[in-house]
Formats: C-alpha cells, sequence, structure tokens
C-alpha cells in the first residue's frame, strides 16, 4: 500500500488510523458539515431586489434576510442532496446528513439520514437537525466498530431519539420537539433502509421505481387492516403520523427493509415536500436522467417547487452501485 496521506492537512498517516494525528481531520468519514450545510445569505433582498440592512430586514419591503436553512445543498461526489423551504412554510423544518465511511479512495458505505421537522411541535428544525447528525454519527462509528448495518441502524436511531428528547420540556406537551427519521447504509452487496415516520425512500430502476418504506400514517394502517383505498383517504386524520420520533414519542425500533445486490439503480431519500407532489414512484423514474446526483437532485426539488412548494423540500440522490473515482 502507498503512502497515506490527510486530505486536510498532507501530513503522513498510518492506513488504520481513524483520525490524522497532525491536525485531528476525521479520515474514515467525509461528511456534511455538522449543524447542516448553511447555504450563505445573499446581501440583497429576494423578495425586491433591495438593500438588507445590518439589522437583517430589507429597506424596501421589510423582509427579513432568507435563514442559512432556507437552501442547503451539499455535494460529496458518490451522494449528493438538496433542502429547500418552499414557498409557504415560514422556515425550513427538514435536515439532511451523509457521509461516506472508509478511506476516501476506498469507502466501504455510504450513509444518507433525512428528517422532516412535525411542524406542529416547537422546535421542529432544531430536533430534525440533531436527529439526522446523531443518527448519522452513531451508525458509522457502529459501521467501524464491526456492526452489521441493521444493528448499526437500530443503534443510529436510539442515538437520534436520545438527543431529540433532550430538546424537551417537562409536562409540556406543546414543547416537544418532533421529525421523522429515514436512514440508508448502502455497502457494495446491499441497501439498509431504516424509518420511523413518513419520509420515504425510493429505488428508481430505468422507467420503473418502488417506494422501500411503508408510510407510519393512520392512513397506511387502515389499508393494512383492509380498508379500501377511498375510505381509508377520506378519513379527517388519514395522514397523521402514527409513529415519530420525538420528546414525547414512544421508544420504538425503525423499520427495516433490505435490498441485496439490486442491480444498477438510482435510491432516492426524500421528505413529503416531495413526494405529496410526485405521488406515483413512476413518475420519480421518468423525472430523472443519467445526471450528477446534485443535479438530479435540484432538479427533483425544482419539480415540487413549480408544483407550489407548498411544504419544505429534501431530497438526497444516491446511484448505486456507487463508484469511487465519482468522489474525487
Amino acid at each position: 500500500m502507498g503512502v497515506v496521506v490527510c486530505p486536510a492537512c498532507g501530513a503522513a498517516v498510518e492506513p488504520a488510523h481513524r483520525f490524522c494525528e497532525n491536525c485531528g481531520e476525521n479520515l474514515y468519514l467525509r461528511r456534511t458539515p455538522e449543524g447542516g450545510p448553511l447555504g450563505a445569505a445573499g446581501p440583497d433582498c429576494p423578495s425586491c431586489g433591495g438593500v438588507v440592512a445590518d439589522d437583517g430586514f430589507c429597506e424596501d419591503c421589510g423582509r427579513a434576510r432568507p435563514s442559512g436553512r432556507d437552501r442547503m445543498e451539499f455535494d460529496l461526489g458518490l451522494v449528493a442532496g438538496v433542502s429547500d423551504r418552499g414557498r409557504v412554510r415560514a422556515r425550513n423544518e427538514d435536515s439532511m446528513a451523509f457521509a461516506t465511511v472508509g478511506p476516501k479512495d476506498a469507502p466501504g458505505a455510504v450513509v444518507v439520514t433525512l428528517a422532516d421537522g412535525v411542524g406542529s411541535t416547537r422546535r421542529a428544525d432544531e430536533a430534525s437537525q440533531a436527529a439526522v447528525d446523531a443518527a448519522l454519527e452513531r451508525i458509522a462509528d457502529c459501521l467501524h466498530a464491526g456492526k452489521d448495518a441493521r444493528e448499526s441502524t437500530v443503534d443510529g436511531f436510539a442515538a437520534a431519539a436520545d438527543v431529540v428528547a433532550t430538546l424537551g420540556e417537562p409536562r409540556s406537551s406543546e414543547l416537544a420537539p418532533s421529525c421523522t427519521l429515514v436512514s440508508v447504509i448502502a455497502t457494495p452487496g446491499e441497501i439498509t433502509v431504516g424509518w420511523i415516520g413518513d419520509s420515504r425512500a425510493y429505488w428508481l430502476d430505468g422507467a420503473r421505481s418502488r417506494k422501500i418504506t411503508v408510510d407510519d400514517t393512520l392512513y397506511a394502517q387502515l389499508r393494512e387492516a383492509g380498508w379500501p383505498e377511498q375510505e381509508a383517504s377520506a378519513n379527517p386524520n388519514a395522514h397523521a403520523l402514527a409513529r415519530w420520533v420525538g420528546a414525547d414519542a414512544d421508544r420504538e425500533a425503525p423499520g427495516i427493509a433490505v435490498l441485496s445486490s439490486p442491480g444498477p439503480g438510482l435510491l432516492l431519500v426524500c421528505s413529503d415536500g416531495l413526494w405529496n407532489y410526485v405521488p406515483a414512484a413512476v413518475d420519480l423514474a421518468g423525472l430523472v436522467a443519467a445526471e450528477p446526483p446534485l443535479a438530479v437532485a435540484a432538479k427533483l426539488t425544482a419539480v415540487a417547487l413549480e408544483a407550489g412548494g407548498g411544504d419544505n423540500i429534501t431530497v438526497v440522490v444516491l446511484p448505486y452501485p456507487f463508484d469511487v473515482t465519482e468522489s474525487e
């Protein structure tokens, strides 16, 4: 094996080392920034083009400068994602985190976590970001320790539940920040998907695609119980979450699905801000062309925005099998 150097400082490192002894760089994990890949707020007002003053408000129309969470994009080569506030919501309560796990020139896995803050709870944006960061770190630690993908997924969700619980306030259900959570561990042999809530993962294969996750909603429960689709849809609480990650949630194991040697395709992970506008999985497949992951994520986000952008939109795209040459 040739000399291994730290990508941050250039110092020689031992192949088995996880961190650079010179600068502390994580040699095992290349990931989105903790706290989110926040976008830069521009100097001009996005509504009227006026000047945004030092107090953060436009001098002409009075609109506040957008938050760095309003539009987040990140590209790791093998995997990329976009998260957008949309056109209606006051803030972006979605979050995403993803990483390549292992040596940069030969990662053994790609990990994705995505969460949608429950808008009826306070600090939902904090809950979703804390959840994706905690789950990603725990899953990476588990994989490094030699645990299999299923056990790593369960541990990752437990870590997310722990950290979100700390955001809650005792004796106040209104102060119980909550979110959905979906995760992906992709290795050369299989793809393991975990979920709680209604954020989704799709497998897209040419002109065909299928939903991997099963929504944790009343509608899904009614359908499983044998209710006709029309009657289940007509229930006023059809889309209410049956399971979520939150300070007031029961501790439950995530749903897990495994795709073994699925062949060439594309893994799409998204919040309901996308799939509510493109409900048929086959339509998702038809929208995806042979483009880099970030371009595909941006294209799908644009579809939801053009349809009205009524909710936060988050899309993470992973072509499979992943090619390490694409990450350079």
